[in-house]
């Protein structure tokens, strides 16, 4: 079954196998999503590279760029092939490489492509197809736009809507505009979950805390977080307690890191730099005394070639006592 209450959003650059693994040491129950992924570089390029994830992962998505659908279901099969417990398809991403690309928020214009490449993929593939996209694009009318695509996805079997509640302007604002600027319109996907009652719908886009999160709880089925997650990483501790009323795995960020300790020594083993790792560990421990030190420590020392295990564990012996974060998640 698909479990859609609470994920983390995939993000190009950030969402890579060991941040994927960090993260799920700080909860079991929310679903973690690969950075996207271009079913050219799936089907042509270094799929173990590209592919390989670590069994603690699960439950982990393959998330796809592409429009073509017989491209899209090769992808999805050997995602599923590679142990994916999902395959997503980005309609949402507004980079200009997406857009030359076709794929990404510009097939919000081409909603029966989109359609296409679901059920191309549903036919490829035993586990859940769902589709992550915007409320609209450009000029375009987000209760039509919206409508037209989420009704034609789920008439070729998605699974479950995704849906970033901003419009992505493709010409005039950048990548990193697009995230902020547009306005949020969280109202506009609950009246597609309202109308669509027996689809799983997940909201996403500018959710900022547990608290706002479990506030759209009321509306739709599932919550995603994106850079609330990942520039805070605390306050996924309280993900199983808060929104599945369950123990979360570590109590504390440096039991967090000491459980990381034995997969960094690994990766170091097969020649991984241990940077690769740490960057995703900046914001652990946001607000608490000792922090600016631990994230100065991974900065100076954690890009020398040949760093070690030894400065994780001297950055984290600068943090003061035990406490990891404001209360408030």
């Amino acid at each position: 079954m698909l479990e859609t209450r609470f994920s983390v959003a995939p993000m190009m650059d950030w969402t890579d196998r060991h941040c994927r693994v960090f993260h799920r040491l700080m909860t079991r129950r929310a679903r973690l999503y690969t950075e996207m992924l271009t079913t050219g570089a799936i089907i042509h390029g270094d799929r173990s590279r590209l592919l390989g994830f670590d069994p603690s992962e699960h439950p982990v998505a393959l998330q796809l760029g592409g429009s073509e659908a017989r491209d899209l279901a090769t992808a999805a099969k050997i995602g599923e092939d590679f142990g994916y417990d999902e395959i997503n398809l980005n309609v949402g991403c507004p980079s200009d490489r997406v857009k030359d690309g076709r794929f990404g928020a510009c097939l919000m214009a081409e909603p029966a492509l989109v359609a296409e490449g679901v059920a191309a993929m549903k036919r490829a593939v035993k586990i859940p197809v769902t589709v992550k996209c915007r409320i609209g694009i450009d000029d375009q009318d987000p209760e039509l736009a919206l409508d037209v695509l989420a009704r034609g996805v789920v008439a070729a079997g998605a699974d479950a809507l995704i849906v970033h509640a901003r419009k992505a302007w493709l010409n005039g604002l950048s990548p990193k505009e697009n995230r902020d600027i547009p306005p949020l319109d969280y109202n506009r996907v609950y009246r597609l979950k309202a109308a669509m009652p027996g689809v799983p719908v997940i909201i996403n886009g500018g959710i900022a805390s547990l608290g706002e999160a479990k506030q759209h709880l009321a509306h739709v089925d599932g919550v995603m977080l994106g850079r609330a997650a990942y520039q805070e990483p605390w306050r996924l501790l309280n993900v199983d307690p808060e929104v599945f009323g369950e123990a979360a795995p570590h109590t504390t960020m440096k039991d967090v890191f000491e459980a990381m300790m034995p997969y960094i020594e690994d990766q170091l083993a097969r020649g991984t730099r241990l940077h690769s790792m740490t960057r995703h560990f900046v914001g652990a421990f946001h607000a608490v005394p000792g922090a600016r030190a631990f994230r100065r420590h991974l900065a100076e020392n954690g890009v020398r070639a040949g760093a070690g295990v030894n400065v994780l564990r001297d950055a984290i012996a600068l943090v003061e006592g035990r406490a990891v974060a404001p209360m408030a998640a």
